[in-house]
């Protein structure tokens, strides 16, 4: 069976690759299993100074895979892997992100853009919340753009994502026209690595020890979300997804419809 994330090493920086470009990366059971074996072998590699996470395809990631999505538990225990790892972990994106990729890239340590990438909280439109998202994400998001960007499920681009601290730096500017609209990788990949070239070679220069050390000292207020909220944001998260209006979205978005409550 072919493998959905795939793995590469260089110069101490382990590359893992979502893909599943047939279904936008969407974070299936398998999906999420993998990355989670993936990243322990990082944990336990000490020739791995540090994470990359990365995509193919024109999209990071879509979200669940609502025909196959990992259950809540599984998931919070994704992100929480990410964020408690003893090594820093990049997230490199070129492309779309929608609801649970979000939670990804918030998980991670620094997060770097292209200028077409771009980003929703597309619960909502679908009858849920991010619930188990939230976690990672609210602690480092400006509180009034996440209201905002939560409540409506707006997309947003890059420049912005990085003004409300879902992402560490944006690269350049798409042109007039296309910010936000879905693409390839567009020549993105290229800005996107001049902006990561300093920092990944900075985690090569610094002692692994001293990373894990200001690892857990930048990361102790998520872990302390995960630590206190985890398991009620699980429960409102099952608690929606098995809802009458949640039913309604998800089979909306599989029939490519809008759900009976859009006015």
């Amino acid at each position: 069976m072919t493998e959905l994330v795939a793995t590469a090493r260089e110069r101490g920086v382990a590359t893992l690759t979502l893909d599943s470009p047939a279904n936008r990366n969407a974070l299936s059971a398998r999906l999420v299993d993998e990355l989670a074996g993936a990243l322990d072998a990082c944990a336990a590699d000490p020739g791995v100074r540090a994470v990359l996470l990365t995509h193919t395809g024109e999209v990071f990631s879509s979200g669940a895979d609502l025909k196959a999505p990992p259950s809540p538990y599984t998931f919070v225990d994704l992100l929480r892997r990410i964020v408690a790892l003893p090594k820093p972990v990049v997230a490199r994106v070129t492309g779309r992100t929608r609801a649970g990729g979000l939670g990804l890239i918030g998980a991670c340590d620094i997060a770097v853009a292209g200028p077409r990438a771009d980003f929703a909280f597309t619960e909502v439109r679908i009858g849920v919340a991010p619930a188990v998202i939230s976690l990672p994400l609210l602690p480092r998001l400006d509180p009034r753009a996440a209201a905002r960007y939560c409540l409506t499920g707006e997309s947003f681009g890059a420049a912005e994502a990085a003004r409300i601290g879902l992402l560490t730096l944006a690269a350049g500017k798409a042109p007039q026209g296309e910010e936000g609209e879905e693409g390839g990788d567009g020549g993105d990949g290229e800005e996107v690595d001049a902006l990561l070239r300093p920092v990944l070679d900075g985690l090569r220069k610094a002692s692994p020890k001293a990373l894990a050390a200001t690892k857990a000292l930048v990361t102790a207020r998520v872990l302390e979300a995960f630590d206190r909220d985890a398991e009620d944001l699980v429960q409102r998260s099952a608690t929606l997804f098995a809802s009458a209006e949640a039913r309604e979205g998800i089979a909306a978005f599989l029939e490519r419809r809008d759900p009976a409550w859009v006015l």
